[in-house]
């Protein structure tokens, strides 16, 4: 699974790409934040059987909390984040939804061990992984989505298991099974493969430029607008 590290970089990518006017160290560390959430299912492990890339790695945790955000802000006459929040906490919100979906499950079910996407409904680690290339002879060629794909589950993608036959080492619990087991060794790992470096990298970059407002000959200043007044005419009026 995607070390802790490398979910957080993904968020504070995020966080830079798509807060806009919002963005400054609060914004961000919500962000960040809904990012890592998924992780910490590592630890009910110690209590649950199966617990790793499943309690907070389903898709209906994320598909739940965005319709209430949706419900919320577009269908009630009076918005209770909009209006405890402002336009600020709308667009907050939404942001560290998509991090949780695309920092945090993500990445941890495009690669092994995989993820129980659809638990409790549907009890299988999937692993999106394949390839997508164009060959003169066969034309377009794909690998991740395969009708006749191995392992148990409803989606058409390769499977690793179930949550009593698949057990998932983390640094919390190294054997991935109910218990503690003091004499195990515990392995925190911040990167294991060169590109989570290279994304790593990128966000500290992307974090120091933004929060560092580069100063110019022309006198370009940043602007920013209270929780509570419309965002500047460069963000996106939520």
């Amino acid at each position: 699974m995607a070390p802790t590290l490398v979910n957080a970089a993904l968020g504070a990518l995020l966080a830079a790409a798509l807060l806009g006017a919002a963005f400054d160290r609060r914004s961000v560390a919500v962000v960040v934040a809904a990012a890592v959430v998924p992780s910490a299912d590592a630890a009910a492990s110690l209590v649950v059987t199966g617990a790793t890339n499943t309690v907070l790695h389903t898709v209906w945790l994320p598909l739940a909390v965005g319709g209430l955000i949706y419900w919320d802000t577009t269908r009630r006459e009076s918005s209770w984040l909009r209006e405890r929040y402002g336009w600020r906490g709308v667009r907050v919100g939404w942001v560290a939804l998509t991090a949780f979906v695309a920092a945090g499950i993500a990445p941890e079910a495009v690669g092994d061990p995989g993820a129980n996407l659809l638990y409790p409904v549907d009890d299988a680690y999937y692993v999106v992984d394949g390839l997508l290339l164009f060959s003169t002879q066969d034309g377009v060629v794909q690998t991740f989505v395969s009708a006749t794909a191995e392992g148990p589950g409803l989606l058409p993608f390769e499977s690793r298991g179930t949550t009593e036959t698949h057990a998932i080492a983390t640094w919390v619990n190294p054997d991935g099974r109910p218990g503690v087991g003091g004499s195990d060794e515990r392995v925190l790992t911040l990167v294991e493969t060169g590109w989570q470096a290279v994304v790593v990298a990128a966000a500290g970059a992307s974090l120091a430029v933004r929060f560092r407002p580069w100063s110019s000959d022309s006198g370009e200043k940043a602007t920013t607008a209270s929780p509570s007044e419309d965002p500047p005419v460069s963000g996106v009026n939520e």
